[in-house]
């Protein structure tokens, strides 16, 4: 008797052991599921105001998981050209956001300008400098100075474009460090391994190790543009839509004019 009484509590013991096993594999797996994934190319000299957004969008998007990949404009474009899975393109260049829409990868009306940006010329605060302006940078005391490579940062093409304008292009190419985005420029400044760089003005007043000691004229470069898209091979482009419509909301707008940027 003793014996099918313990045979029938194992059998109970192993039935409650099961029903709970199942709830649990089938309880977050389930709600995994309906997690919409969002990825999102932006260009480097963003991360500060997006990272803020991201974190606000999703706080009432719960069921978004937004992921952002920070880079040089020019190397995002590519990776997209390639087949990178990319839901959303922010540029800071129209002629990388351009040639997407060329190739078939953004439709035009699925596209918009949504910000500006100025062009400095910045020093590290940790060691004393002589450089008040861009006409010091031909100076034989002045080492080397940093911008992003033009071919794939904007912020290296307009700097390149806006130092050609000035005349001094030819006196301090020798002296130039490339960078593969903005943010590395604002380091190579910040450390000191340079004596000067060129960046935007929204990387430089996000650091309290640099200073600004001179505005590039906007009439010596193109202008300053940021286009976002969305990618026509979005794995969901209902919420990509969404994201890109909440980017031009003025809740959002007002977080990238707090770093810096104009809007359009």
């Amino acid at each position: 008797m003793k014996r099918i009484t313990l045979g029938i509590t194992l059998i109970l013991i192993l039935m409650i052991i099961t029903a709970c096993s199942n709830k649990q594999s089938t309880g977050p797996s389930s709600d995994k599921k309906g997690n919409v994934e969002l990825t999102v190319s932006a260009a480097a000299s963003l991360r500060d105001g997006m990272e803020v957004i991201q974190h606000t969008y999703q706080e009432a998007h719960p069921e978004v998981d937004l992921k952002i990949n920070f880079g040089g404009s020019g190397s995002l474009q590519r990776q997209i050209s390639q087949g990178a899975p990319v839901d959303i393109f922010f540029s800071a260049a129209v002629d990388k956001f351009d040639r997407l829409i060329d190739e078939g990868k953004i439709a035009k009306e699925d596209g918009v300008d949504l910000l500006g940006n100025e062009l400095v010329l910045v020093v590290p605060k940790i060691k004393r400098s002589t450089i008040t302006s861009f006409q010091d940078l031909v100076k034989k005391e002045v080492g080397k100075i940093s911008i992003g490579i033009p071919e794939s940062v904007p912020a290296g093409n307009y700097a390149k474009e806006s130092l050609k304008e000035m005349n001094i292009w030819k006196d301090i190419e020798s002296k130039i460090v490339y960078a593969k985005d903005v943010r590395q420029v604002l380091s190579y400044v910040e450390t000191g391994n340079v004596d000067a760089g060129m960046v935007y003005k929204t990387d430089a007043i996000v650091s309290n190790k640099v200073n600004i000691v001179s505005k590039a004229n906007s009439e010596t470069h193109s202008p300053i543009t940021y286009p976002i898209g969305i990618i026509k091979t979005s794995k969901d482009n209902k919420a990509a839509k969404d994201f890109y419509n909440y980017l031009q909301t003025n809740k959002a707008l007002k977080v990238f004019e707090e770093y810096g940027f104009t809007t359009k």
